[in-house]
């Protein structure tokens, strides 16, 4: 749904979870508005011992490398250079610090063909692609990165 507002265009999507039970012996589903993700299961062990399902951490993670690689293009594009691959892994640290959990870190790792970008061309739109993607600006912890052009 797009809603007009003074500074442009606002867009909405919607992800949803369910959820029954306790913490740790509860179970839950995450569902997404256009279906990519239909009751995926989530709980305790999705997050904290490897088991089945999803977990909100790694959801963020892809939603972040998702974003940072299609800004990462918008920026190469303006710097008239178009990659033939943009490959992103988003590392997503969930920590506990004084008896609650914060996610305290997201760590990219880019690698990238790109014909014809120079290193110092690459690795300027890649650092105003981690700085000004929509996901990098929400989320309230550092962000690092390695950025290789092969």
């Amino acid at each position: 749904m797009d809603v007009r507002t003074t500074q442009g265009v606002h867009h909405e999507k919607t992800g949803s979870a369910v959820w029954s039970g306790g913490l740790k012996d509860g179970k839950g589903f995450i569902s997404t508005q256009s279906g990519a993700l239909d009751n995926v299961a989530y709980g305790f062990n999705t997050r904290f011992e490897d088991g089945p399902g999803s977990n909100p951490e790694e959801l963020i993670g892809a939603a972040h490398a998702a974003c940072f690689t299609m800004a990462l293009s918008g920026q190469l594009g303006e710097a008239g250079l178009r990659a033939t691959a943009l490959k992103t892994t988003a590392d997503v640290s969930l920590e506990k610090i004084d008896g609650s959990y914060a996610i305290t870190a997201v760590h990219l790792t880019l690698v990238a063909s790109i014909p014809g970008a120079t290193e110092e061309a690459f690795q300027g739109a890649a650092l105003r692609a981690k700085l000004g993607c929509p996901v990098s600006k929400l989320l309230a912890t550092e962000i690092t990165m390695d950025a290789h052009l092969e």
